[in-house]
């Protein structure tokens, strides 16, 4: 797909067909980079984004267990007592 840059004030612009976006999955603010003589436009990920679905499937594998309950790490440190 062919598209023309354009002037946009002092920037240039290039227009980008809606259905490209779509199918990119791009909505809102974007990322933009230079790299191997490329532009790349992304979407912006969000902080954490992924992290329900991961939780999710660490409690189906049962990796969600808490690993400091009182009994795993007992020791004699915690049973004597301290002098100040």
């Amino acid at each position: 797909m062919k598209s023309k840059i354009i002037q946009i004030g002092n920037s240039r612009g290039v227009r980008i067909p809606k259905a490209l976006l779509e199918q990119a999955g791009i909505v809102g603010e974007v990322e933009i980079a230079a790299k191997n003589n490329a532009i790349v436009i992304r979407p912006i990920r969000r902080p954490r984004e992924g992290w329900a679905e991961a939780f999710a499937e660490m409690a189906r594998r049962g990796d969600d267990a808490i690993l400091d309950e009182a009994d795993s790490i007992a020791n004699t440190w915690d049973e004597d007592e301290w002098q100040w």
